[in-house]
């Protein structure tokens, strides 16, 4: 049976009964609680069920918008870094534009609504936590749902610390919500992936569920992010050393709806469709990214790669990027095109990724035929000529493996990949370059670079010839150089990872977001004036804390959440 991105629900029904005196005193038939949840394995499945339906970062709409909480961090992470624009129109979804530009104020809905999901979600590990704690019986069938709920619960304090800071760690024995914010909770999260990877076993019967593959690699990403390389290095080096998982052949398998769960998903989140929730468990943080009209979703043009993005797939001659002088140069694109006007795509060699990446006018997307340009864009001058294209379905899987039923066909099967195989060879590169390893760094670069340079892979047209100019090498000559070794790491993540979610994140742990976004900034401000006068200054690192969150904080008059440093 596969682990479905479940919503749960709890039906209570009025009946009729004869007026005894101990009437009030009974349990209502129908009735269903937390606490009669909790009593029986059924019931306390059904809670961790529940915490993990929060991963999709969609738990119903009293938190919010779910695009603001989407698990992609498409906002937070792809547009705050510089992999895409906002996109549409300036006047749709406009509280997307200060994380953008960097200006996020604490009455962003965006930012309440990832706060509030991912502490949702952590309430929800917590119950589950408890009910299995609480339970008898089959001691590991406990240990091991506890272990998950533990590892989900690692999960969101993760997001919510790389996100906002400084935030406060919530446990299954707090009982009041309004905990201070004061002590830095990177010890508490590693601690729970910590106990999750000890009990927790490398498969799952049922798709979906956490494995000790997902909490090894959750952990190493964690001490990551704290610059403790080693330790990051160990954890993931049991994951490669684990034979657990593997590069597809194709690059594309990971972002086709048909492929999704597949050897290199190491942290998946799983969707559904045409289960009777019109559309709901359908990954409905992202179906605001597709193109405009006449394509698939039909709707609503956000998420458009930016000409940086593109631009980082040119490659020397050797099929190479261009590590220091990609953005002299645009890749030719449409922008200002008509529709009906001749166009003919850059013939400039360029890696085979970038067509499986964004959506650009002449090459094909996907069975939709060619990308016509503007007509698919919902306002050019304002997001550019480009669309997003990883996580589109295609067009023969609509209604089957999209939703048949809604507003929009945007809603699909196709899973989150929050961490992949390819993404973990990446980091214990980084690893490797920082611990001096650079021909191992090296080596974990090429094979991702290997996987991509597959010819049959790469985006075809109809002839079988290859859409664009397609060039990729791999690095043949020793890296002697730490600093280089360390470009080159760095620029192939972005190259592999584009508009996944984990741009601005890396920026930020890097501690160069400030020289990068800046000059991005100067750039761009050329081609989207409303990006004119945008900076990053220090402080931009982090998101501010919800204010409504901080307001409800409130304890006796104080406020436990303070401004992180203070």
């Amino acid at each position: 049976m596969k682990l479905k991105n479940c919503k749960y629900f709890l039906l209570s029904l009025v009946m009729v009964a004869a007026c005894k005196d101990d009437f009030l005193d009974k349990q209502p038939y129908g009735a269903v609680t937390e606490e009669l949840l909790a009593s029986t394995l059924k019931g306390s499945e059904s809670l961790l069920i529940a915490a993990y339906s929060s991963l999709d970062g969609f738990a119903g709409w009293d938190n919010g918008n779910p695009w603001g909480s989407a698990a992609s961090n498409w906002t937070y992470g792809s547009i705050a870094g510089g992999d895409a624009y906002k996109g549409s129109e300036a006047n749709d979804q406009p509280d997307i534009t200060p994380i953008e530009r960097h200006e996020t104020t604490p009455n962003n809905p965006y930012i309440d609504s990832k706060f509030t999901t991912c502490y949702d979600g952590i309430a929800r590990a917590n119950k589950a936590i408890k009910a299995f704690t609480a339970l008898t019986g089959d001691d590991d069938l406990r240990a091991q749902r506890i272990a998950e709920a533990r590892f989900l619960r690692g999960q969101y304090h993760f997001e919510l610390r790389k996100i906002f800071d400084c935030v406060p760690f919530i446990d299954e024995n707090e009982t009041d919500g309004r905990v201070s914010n004061s002590t830095d909770i990177w010890p508490n999260i590693e601690a729970d992936l910590e106990a999750a990877a000890a009990v927790l076993p490398w498969t799952q019967s049922e798709i979906g569920r956490a494995t000790q593959g997902a909490a090894r690699a959750l952990l190493g990403k964690a001490h990551l992010f704290q610059g403790h390389y080693g330790e990051a290095k160990s954890e993931f080096d049991q994951v490669i050393n684990s034979g657990q998982y593997s590069l597809t052949a194709k690059y594309h398998d990971n972002f086709n709806a048909e492929t999704r769960n597949n050897s290199e998903g190491v942290f998946v989140v799983q969707q559904a469709v045409n289960e009777g929730t019109a559309g709901d468990n359908g990954n409905i943080g992202d179906v605001l990214n597709y193109p405009h009209n006449g394509g698939p979703g039909g709707c609503c043009g956000f998420h458009q790669p930016s000409q940086d993005l593109v631009n980082s797939f040119q490659v020397d001659a050797n099929g190479l990027p261009l590590l220091d002088t990609y953005s002299d140069t645009d890749v030719k694109n449409d922008e200002g095109i008509g529709a009906t006007d001749p166009f003919e795509p850059s013939t400039a060699a360029l890696d085979p990724r970038l067509d499986w990446t964004v959506g650009r006018r002449g090459i094909p997307y996907l069975d939709w035929g060619l990308h016509p340009g503007v007509s698919w864009i919902r306002a050019q001058f304002y997001g550019g000529p480009y669309g997003p294209k990883k996580l589109v379905y295609y067009k023969n899987q609509e209604n089957v493996l999209t939703s048949a039923s809604g507003w929009t066909k945007g809603y699909t099967v196709n899973n989150v990949k929050l961490i992949r195989y390819a993404d973990v060879l990446l980091m214990a590169a980084e690893c490797e370059v920082e611990v001096g390893s650079l021909e191992k760094a090296r080596e974990y670069v090429n094979q991702v670079r290997a996987r991509a340079a597959n010819p049959d892979g790469w985006v075809k047209r109809d002839d079988g010839s290859n859409a664009a100019n397609y060039v990729i090498g791999l690095y043949n000559s020793p890296w002697t150089d730490q600093g280089t070794a360390r470009k080159a790491v760095r620029f192939e993540r972005r190259l592999e990872l584009g508009t996944e979610g984990h741009r601005f994140f890396d920026l930020v742990r890097w501690g160069i977001a400030a020289e990068v976004k800046n000059a991005y900034f100067a750039k761009e401000s050329v081609k989207r004036t409303y990006l004119q006068g945008a900076s990053f200054q220090s402080g931009d690192e982090y998101y501010p804390l919800p204010a409504q969150a901080v307001t409800l904080s409130a304890k006796d008059g104080v406020e436990t959440l303070v401004p992180c440093g203070h």
